[in-house]
């Protein structure tokens, strides 16, 4: 989520993937004809559009049962994280989890957080962007600041509550001294649908999801939230270089319900690492401007414990969680 992850080589990452050795054999039943991999947010938003690939690049490497993609949307991606944590740790429910498992608890919105979960894979990482609508008076991120401290508290910000959307907006408002006009919306898809509309003036997004929205001038892109600029939009200019010290993204992957023996973990983690590998998904997740950045079981326990304290003092400093 932040931006140590930007430390990361991608060539040497892949590189490693590439060179990996065929499937171990696994003693591993599963008691389902299929598996059920929870996406908790609804159909044709970001997450499911990148888990989707991944889940047919499992499924072409023949595992013990089938991966089928369940969307169950609501709560801020909680709904959908109750069913997994509430599931038998069989390893026939898995799911495809994101930072907001640990935002939204730091918001106040759930009571549980990521490690009530057993961590499988890290997979990607998405940077994100700030989008708005085609009748905002600014056409650039430094346009909006400049336009926010003119008219504090006036610039409607799409969000999903305690979710990740709303931290960047927070992470915004802190560096460059505004304040913006919360309104909630369920996922990216929902606050996509208000810039479309002009029912909202700004919203946190990604490449993958507004492109061909800026592309057909149907929405503006004044930021991305990047070290460097992108280059599937190099004109679209970094949030540094727009004087916002902001670096900010969604890391993705994969959990089990907590219980689940070191066996199945195994299992999922190495179909996973090698469905990570198909050239299909490597290049759909570049056209998404997403990046491979596979981590196993123990590496992304400790990642999403870094990640966690991460986000606390950053929750902290703005006001939004207290121990």
């Amino acid at each position: 989520m932040f931006r140590t992850y930007w430390n990361l080589a991608f060539g040497a990452v892949f590189g490693a993937l590439a060179a990996a050795s065929a499937a171990p054999a696994f003693a591993v039943e599963l008691p389902c004809r299929a598996v059920r991999m929870i996406v908790p947010w609804n159909a044709g938003g970001d997450t499911d559009l990148i888990f989707r690939p991944v889940a047919e690049a499992v499924n072409a490497l023949a595992p013990k049962a089938p991966l089928q993609v369940v969307n169950i949307g609501g709560q801020s991606g909680n709904k959908g994280a109750r069913e997994v944590r509430a599931a038998k740790p069989d390893g026939c429910t898995l799911l495809a989890m994101h930072d907001s498992q640990i935002t939204t608890f730091l918001a106040g919105g759930v009571d549980f957080t990521w490690d009530v979960f057993q961590p499988v894979a890290l997979l990607t990482y998405t940077p994100s962007m700030v989008a708005a609508g085609t009748k905002t008076p600014y056409n650039d991120l430094a346009g909006m600041i400049d336009y926010a401290k003119k008219n504090p508290g006036q610039i409607k910000a799409g969000v999903t509550t305690g979710s990740t959307s709303q931290f960047l907006q927070l992470l915004i408002e802190d560096a460059a001294k505004i304040s913006f006009k919360y309104v909630p919306y369920e996922g990216t898809r929902e606050r996509n649908t208000a810039l479309l509309a002009n029912n909202i003036d700004v919203g946190e997004g990604n490449i993958l999801t507004a492109k061909e929205y800026v592309k057909n001038n149907q929405m503006k892109a004044l930021g991305i939230a990047t070290e460097k600029r992108d280059p599937i939009m190099p004109d679209l200019k970094t949030m540094r270089e727009q004087g916002v010290d902001v670096v900010y993204g969604l890391s993705r992957g994969v959990v089990l319900p907590k219980g689940a023996s070191a066996d199945l973990v195994a299992y999922y983690e190495d179909l996973f690492r090698r469905a990570m590998q198909a050239p299909k998904v490597k290049e759909v997740m570049d056209s998404h401007s997403t990046w491979i950045q596979f981590k196993g079981a123990k590496d992304y326990a400790e990642f999403l414990k870094k990640e966690y304290g991460n986000s606390e003092r950053l929750a902290i400093k703005i006001g939004l969680y207290k121990k």
